[in-house]
């Protein structure tokens, strides 16, 4: 096998590795490797992407979701809900925060969690709601959920894990709730290593936010503890990263378009598969190329025979959905024909290979390769 097309792969340049390797020489001179000169200015470039008040550097996007959660003040008896099409890590932290993960359906077509859904599960228990932007593509409903939810009095938080540079409205991901949570693991659009952010408009959640994430100490310098925190820093290093990736962030997703309009283009003309389409009012930063087979298409089986024809395509968003992942089911007692629309796109999913120094032959031969194993098929 001649050539072979990975998943995903991180966008370095070599000056920007230059760039990098100066900084953290710098920093490792300065003596102050955490929440110094680089995070904060890291915080204040990303605020001004996200259009909010506040950006917090966090350790990851998980600790980025239970520093928001937390902030919201949840009681054991309090439900927040949760699409269960989404990473483990959303439902997780609600249990970590205190409070109980009531799972929803999603609609088919976004793969997102709607206003439907929400109203169908909403109850006096329901003090919050965790919208997910999935694979890049924000939740299509989110303004009519923000207003949903403010009418009930409810919290709304935007999982944008995989939405940074994304918009809707020309409004962007991180803008369109009380907290944004993003995450800048290895495979994200833009990486730090290890990583995540806060962004808000609240100064509350914002102030509580940055004790949370420093073991819950006053402030940096101070030792006395006023609330039960954790280490949730962001390394100086990280944040150096950070701000070579977010630079390079506009060049990336304009990238990542180019290649996902080709796939849209192709795709349509192989049959027995559709892609998941953005619709016009959104800027996808497309993390995720995401398309859908047709029923009797056995995805693990076309996944292997491109594998072996030097084609590797990503993990779905998401199989098996939280409902069926066996931790739930224990602890939500939730099983198989729970959410029905979840269960059957997510086991029809597709994620193309995608990243930003993917070259024109590189997305012919992906499709060239999908055309001809779909017709073996």
């Amino acid at each position: 096998m001649s050539k072979i097309i990975p998943p995903v792969k991180p966008y370095f340049l070599d000056e920007d590795i230059e760039q990098i390797k100066a900084d953290i020489e710098k920093i490792l001179q300065s003596g102050m490797l955490t929440l110094h000169t680089y995070t904060k200015e890291f915080e204040s470039q990303f605020a001004k992407i996200c259009n909010v008040k506040h950006a917090l550097a966090v350790s990851s996007g998980t600790s980025a979701l239970e520093i928001a959660l937390r902030t919201m003040k949840l009681r054991t008896e309090d439900e927040v809900l949760v699409p269960t099409n989404t990473f483990s890590a959303t439902a997780a932290v609600v249990i970590f925060a205190g409070a109980k993960p009531k799972l929803t359906d999603i609609n088919s077509e976004t793969l997102c969690i709607d206003v439907e859904n929400i109203q169908k599960n909403i109850t006096s228990k329901t003090k919050g709601v965790i919208a997910v932007h999935i694979g890049g593509l924000i939740c299509p409903e989110i303004e009519e959920i923000r207003e949903l939810c403010q009418e009930r009095k409810l919290f709304l938080i935007e999982d944008a894990a995989h939405a940074q540079g994304s918009s809707i409205n020309k409004k962007p991901a991180g803008s369109l709730s009380d907290a944004g949570c993003f995450s800048f693991y290895p495979t994200k659009v833009m990486t730090t290593g290890e990583g995540g952010m806060i962004t808000t408009d609240n100064d509350e959640v914002a102030e509580k936010a940055k004790i949370l994430r420093d073991q819950g100490k006053e402030n940096f310098n101070s030792n006395i503890i006023i609330e039960l925190g954790y280490n949730w820093r962001l390394p100086e290093i990280s944040a150096a990263i950070g701000l070579t990736q977010l630079k390079r962030l506009p060049e990336i997703i304009k990238k990542r378009n180019e290649i996902a309009k080709y796939y849209d283009k192709e795709l349509s003309r192989i049959s027995g598969i559709t892609p998941l389409k953005t619709p016009s009012n959104i800027l996808n930063n497309y993390y995720k190329y995401v398309a859908l087979i047709d029923d009797g298409i056995e995805r693990e089986k076309l996944k292997e025979k491109l594998r072996a024809k030097g084609v590797r395509c990503s993990g779905e968003v998401y199989w098996p959905p939280l409902h069926l992942q066996p931790v739930y089911k224990r602890l939500l007692g939730t099983k198989e024909g729970d959410f029905p629309q979840a269960e059957d796109v997510c086991k029809r999913m597709i994620c193309l290979p995608l990243y930003a120094q993917m070259m024109a032959e590189d997305a012919y031969f992906v499709v060239e390769k999908l055309r001809e194993t779909l017709a073996e098929m």
